[in-house]
């Protein structure tokens, strides 16, 4: 299993301030939601409709490195969605989108979710590589292809 290493060390909620999409008020106002009720930040802040889910995956892309797809053009080979059930991929919120040896390609909305990766790689039998996508492109790519 790998571990993730920020590219930027800074809090998520930082650089959506400094690329102008949020607000230190709205910041502090889904940091205190966060506290009440639990979450990840970047889904309080789509919640709360400070930003767009667009936005947090382009900052995740950018604060770990990890590549971002949206996927609403992008065709996935029937043949890949057998690798993954569909309970795991709606747990996950992930869809696998290539596979080149034995090396599966998933697209998730939570790429630092280890669990995620590491039942992925015992299901699948192969090592994951992690592209970034929106939880409601992954939703709907679930939808029609395990349909």
């Amino acid at each position: 299993m790998k571990y993730f290493k920020k590219r930027i060390d800074k809090p998520l909620g930082e650089l959506l301030i400094e690329k102008g999409i949020i607000n230190r008020a709205q910041i502090k106002k889904a940091l205190k939601v966060q506290k009440e009720r639990g979450g990840l930040i970047g889904e309080i802040i789509v919640s709360l409709g400070f930003a767009k889910e667009e936005d947090i995956a382009h900052v995740l892309s950018l604060q770990y490195g990890f590549p971002y797809l949206p996927l609403e053009s992008y065709d996935i080979p029937k043949e890949l969605v057998k690798i993954i059930p569909k309970q795991v991929a709606l747990q996950y919120c992930l869809i696998p989108i290539d596979k080149i040896g034995s090396t599966l390609t998933i697209a998730m909305a939570n790429p630092l979710n280890s669990q995620a990766i590491e039942d992925v790689e015992y299901i699948s039998n192969s090592e994951v590589q992690i592209f970034v996508a929106t939880a409601s492109d992954i939703k709907k790519a679930i939808e029609k292809c395990y349909a």
